[in-house]
């Protein structure tokens, strides 16, 4: 990390020393008193490499508690690796700060990213800091592993496999909704601890790391879902040339979501389309099917199938939906977009 600009708070290798380096535990970061790290993947393993970034105003409120905003920042890129199949090891830091950001604002982002290190036994091994306009800025590049051969991509899901997502869809994209619209909560009727659910569930992804061995066991295709079920479900098709078909009344929502979308059906469609869930999306051989639930059922966590792939089709639209048997239209958009 290397100084770019002053500002009121202490100088950047100060900061480095006071807050950083405690999270840099390995060897090869020698506690960030270096202009690089040296790490290296267990023996008969590949390196997995992802990169996520995130902005103040764009992927969480300016508001937010930096103590959180260093659990999501950390956690979407964990949930990638996930996703993979890979076992997370360590990642660089790169954090634009303006100069109205404040030390303890520092303190307690750190000691979010320290909360999500110890989880999942990782530690950071670099990176960067500057001075910048509008913050903060982050940018984090994880790194994870896995044996030899036993990547699991996006772009190989092939016809006849099922579709299964892990956990349950839409709480991200309503909590967001909750965000903008505090009235909400009451006028669908949520509970406290409805409403809680949602809103952490937009803050506060939970990497589904603990699917990782089912995944490379049983899954031909995965990725997690950030812009949205749908959407990333058509990423999944066109890069693997094929298409799929989704049966709304298998998609798993919350009580909370369930509740909002018992209210009003507009819910429906923001809850499959909005993005942030960080489940995973999981393509998986019929023949394998009761082993994979089997497998992750022992992890301690849910899948539901929700659908299945079948051949490549000449419309752009290679995700069909329908509900309670009845084709099912989108109105809106049907995903996260950043242009």
């Amino acid at each position: 990390m290397s100084e770019k600009a002053a500002s009121s708070r202490p100088g950047e290798f100060s900061l480095i020393e006071r807050y950083f380096a405690p999270l840099a535990t390995s060897a090869g970061a020698v506690h960030l008193q270096d202009d690089a790290a040296v790490f290296t993947p267990d023996i008969g393993c590949e390196l997995v490499v992802t990169k996520d970034m995130l902005m103040a105003g764009v992927h969480f409120f300016e508001n937010d508690p930096p103590f959180e905003v260093a659990q999501k920042a950390l956690g979407v890129n964990l949930s990638d690796l996930a996703a993979k199949g890979a076992e997370p090891l360590g990642y660089l830091l790169g954090l634009g700060l303006s100069k109205d950001i404040s030390e303890e604002w520092v303190a307690e982002f750190c000691r979010g990213l320290k909360l999500v290190q110890d989880q999942f036994q990782i530690d950071l091994l670099g990176g960067d800091t500057i001075s910048c306009r509008q913050g903060p800025l982050l940018s984090i590049t994880a790194f994870g592993q896995v044996p030899e051969g036993q990547v699991v991509r996006r772009n190989e899901a092939v016809a006849g496999a099922l579709l299964y997502v892990t956990g349950t869809i839409g709480d991200a994209a309503l909590g967001l909704k909750l965000r903008l619209d505090e009235r909400l909560a009451d006028t669908c009727g949520l509970s406290a601890k409805q409403r809680d659910l949602l809103l952490d569930r937009y803050l506060l992804p939970q990497p589904r790391v603990a699917a990782v061995p089912a995944l490379r066991d049983y899954a031909v295709a995965a990725m997690d879902v950030s812009d949205g079920l749908i959407a990333d479900l058509g990423h999944m098709c066109r890069t693997s040339g094929v298409s799929a078909s989704v049966k709304l009344n298998r998609v798993p929502f919350s009580d909370a979501a369930s509740k909002m979308i018992a209210h009003d059906a507009a819910f429906l469609e923001a809850a499959i389309t909005g993005g942030d869930d960080y489940e995973i999306l999981a393509a998986v051989m019929p023949e394998n099917a009761k082993a994979f639930e089997t497998r992750i059922l022992g992890e301690g966590l849910s899948c539901t199938q929700v659908g299945e792939l079948g051949p490549a089709v000449a419309s752009e639209e290679v995700v069909s939906i329908s509900l309670n048997g009845k084709d099912y239209a989108l109105h809106g958009a049907d995903g996260f977009k950043h242009f």
